[in-house]
């Protein structure tokens, strides 16, 4: 999501590929993949895994099979025409100035800005009671390219110094830098193999942060990490001198723990967990010397957040017998679960909380929708708060001191607007509005509901210009997520706007797997249940062309992460559906994702092949390596960055190696790997340019429709 012009080039393998090859009705010759055969035996099943060398992403084989790749894929969009009209295009609405929300630190308010095309977004501050606003922090300075980006920003209570996160080509590995907030200098060392965490201020002594050893076998972005542990530094001393935290009598590693001090500084909250759900929770009194944490929750059976606390009461969302989350209050004095007391109870919308100025908020999730209830902290309500409209609203958290706190809204053909809220008064004022070239009068986004193959009903929002024909034959493009828990709500996509003003129908169906309708919905698309995610995506592509919005020959498809496991398994089970499939830095391999990085982590959404052999068996029976066989697959760009330690890209690699061994039709399976890029965060707007390029032209040129735009060679 580079800006790159590119010549014709011959491959390594030292062909060509022609315009004419580009539509021939044969393969295209795609550069070799060498097979060197690797086996594994599972309960007695043996699997074969011949491109397991990729998975060494230091090799120089694997780096010159990337290369290849690469002359190939960039060969083969360097001759659709309008390839260059795109780009100028979409860098014209990408370039217009874009605001965070703010956020009161001390004697300042910060934000961040764009000024349009900047490669990141700067970090300004300007004094509270008003004055010029001033240039805080410049990731731009970072880097060259921009491949450098700000991965979190962290103040002490008074605002006077800070910490600082950097993220270099997109890595979730990290450095924390430390500067005196006042005259902006570097004080103290910088901290460095940071990972999964941010750091939270204990006055200004020190702040707590969270890491895992550098790994010692395979490469340092792929290796697999699972001890996670807390730290504290002390300003002044070495790294190596940190104090590790031992919050309980566990010594089992791990793999996620996660450390921070209450607003009124006196306790330290510690969050653990082993998996991407359920945790447990421990806090520790740090105005009483000698004090030993104490247990809130020592299962990670279930989801616990505090979200705020005072002299009496920790404020906590969970849930514990409660699957769309409700809000409890525990006594400080002994927080222990027998005595917490229920203050917001459960309701049918998924409730996600925060705090503010005074108050507790419940942003609540209704067909993903948000509402928000505003409560005092006995859990009555307050007001319901009028909003914009139907979409997505952000925001809603800050100090207890603060007199106005700040929200977000956006929806798909709505561009995210910040505004201010006065929690007394309530009222809501406009605080920066974007200048974004699109009239959003002239599109339309509407749910409709779909039943599942098993009878399920789903929702699905559905945008597009209004007044098109249902004669199945607009281009469509349909995109989901489907796992973690994950709730995809309305947002708006400046990328997206060069589908819809070319006549395109942006669908999203809200798919089990996520958090649209709380735990159970989760549930329900996990383990041996994933099928239905996979089941209700493909449904919700039989419902848009049974209704007349598309046809399968201008249907293409999109996720990224879990969603582009969701698009891999698609493909390799109805290799028919669509024409177009973009499957981006996905979960490929379902036998050995647990093997990098954090990948163990997911098990609770996926489980592993070494559970038992029913399990083996089930995530043999989807994996989209494993169920690559000889057939026609839709025209196919597989995207991954080089430097993605979330989800490898030996998944992509050999998944884009199987597909186009086994392609039987003329349609392409080309992989773009991004280099200097993770998982997509912190990704320069350039490289989120030519990405975006690249796929729209893409999509274009294999649906058969030439975009409105003046092409240019």
């Amino acid at each position: 999501m580079i800006k790159q012009i590119f010549c014709f080039l011959f491959l390594g393998t030292g062909t060509l590929t022609t315009t004419a090859q580009m539509t021939a009705g044969k393969p295209l010759d795609y550069p070799t993949t060498p097979k060197i055969e690797v086996t594994d035996t599972y309960f007695g099943h043996t699997v074969s895994d011949p491109y397991r060398w990729l998975e060494d992403d230091m090799s120089p084989e694997t780096k010159n099979w990337v290369k290849e790749e690469n002359l190939f894929t960039n060969n083969y969009l360097n001759k659709i025409p309008y390839r260059k009209a795109i780009e100028k295009r979409y860098e014209s609405l990408f370039n217009y100035e874009k605001f965070s929300a703010p956020h009161h630190e001390g004697k300042f308010i910060y934000y961040s800005r764009n000024s349009g095309l900047q490669n990141q977004s700067v970090v300004y501050r300007e004094p509270i009671g008003g004055g010029p606003a001033e240039v805080f922090l410049d990731p731009n300075s970072f880097s060259a390219d921009g491949s450098t980006s700000l991965a979190g920003l962290y103040f002490s209570p008074d605002g006077s110094m800070c910490s600082y996160h950097i993220s270099e080509g997109g890595s979730d590995w990290s450095k924390i830098i430390i500067m005196d907030a006042n005259n902006k200098k570097i004080i103290d060392d910088t901290l460095r193999d940071i990972k999964f965490t941010g750091s939270s201020w204990k006055g200004n002594e020190g702040f707590y942060y969270s890491t895992y050893e550098r790994p010692k076998d395979g490469s340092f972005l792929a290796g697999k990490t699972s001890d996670h542990k807390l730290y504290f530094h002390k300003m002044g001393t070495p790294q190596s001198t940190d104090k590790m935290i031992v919050y309980s009598d566990k010594t089992d590693p791990v793999r996620y723990v996660n450390g921070y001090v209450s607003e009124n500084q006196r306790w330290l909250i510690i969050s653990g967990a082993n998996t991407t759900y359920g945790n447990d929770l421990y806090v520790l009194d740090l105005k009483t010397p000698g004090a030993k944490f104490t247990k809130i929750v020592g299962d990670m059976n279930n989801r616990h957040q505090i979200i705020d606390v005072d002299d009496d009461y920790f404020y906590i969302e969970t849930d514990r017998n409660a699957p769309n989350n409700k809000l409890v209050a525990a006594p400080v004095s002994n927080p222990s679960e027998e005595n917490w007391k229920t203050i917001v109870d459960e309701r049918k919308e998924v409730l996600n909380a925060s705090s503010a100025s005074g108050f507790l908020f419940g942003n609540y999730l209704k067909d993903a929708v948000n509402q928000i209830i505003q409560f005092d902290h006995k859990g009555k309500v307050i007001r319901e708060i009028a909003l914009p409209g139907k979409g997505t609203v952000s925001g809603f958290n800050g100090k207890t001191k603060d007199p106005v706190i700040y929200y977000t809204f956006t929806s798909y053909i709505n561009p995210p607007t910040i505004y201010q809220f006065d929690p007394q008064k309530a009222t809501s004022k406009v605080y920066k509005k974007p200048d974004v070239n699109f009239n959003s009068d002239e599109y339309e986004s509407s749910q409709v509901f779909y039943k599942s193959l098993d009878g399920t009903s789903i929702p699905m929002i559905i945008t597009h210009k209004k007044g098109i024909r249902l004669d199945g034959q607009n281009p469509c493009l349909l995109y989901a997520y489907g796992g973690f828990g994950v709730s995809i709500t309305p947002a708006f996509s400046t990328s997206n706007i060069i589908f819809l003003e070319n006549g395109g129908i942006y669908a999203v169906p809200n798919i089990r797997g996520g958090g649209e309708y709380g735990e159970k919905w989760h549930e329900a698309g996990t383990k041996l249940k994933k099928q239905n995610v996979f089941d209700d995506f493909y449904a919700a592509s039989k419902w848009l062309t049974d209704h007349h919005y598309t046809s399968r020959d201008k249907l293409a498809i999109k996720g990224g992460s879990n969603g582009g496991l969701l698009i891999g398994a698609s493909i390799t089970q109805h290799p028919d559906m669509c024409k177009v499939a973009f499957p981006m830095v996905g979960v490929l391999d379902m036998l050995r994702y647990n093997k990098f990085t954090a990948g163990a982590g997911w098990a609770y959404d996926y489980g592993t092949a070494e559970d038992n052999e029913e399990m083996f068996n089930y995530l043999l029976g989807y994996s989209p390596l494993h169920n690559v066989k000889p057939a026609k697959y839709p025209a196919t760009m597989i995207t991954t960055g080089d430097h993605d330690d979330r989800v490898v890209p030996a998944h992509s690699f050999k998944f884009a190696a199987t597909l186009q061994e086994n392609q039987q039709g003329a349609n392409p399976i080309l992989i773009r790997i991004q280099t200097n890029a993770g998982h997509g965060a912190g990704m320069s707007t350039q490289q989120i340019i030519s990405e975006q390029t690249d796929m729209w032209a893409f999509l274009f040129y294999n649906l058969g429709i030439t975009p409105k735009y003046t092409i240019t060679h």
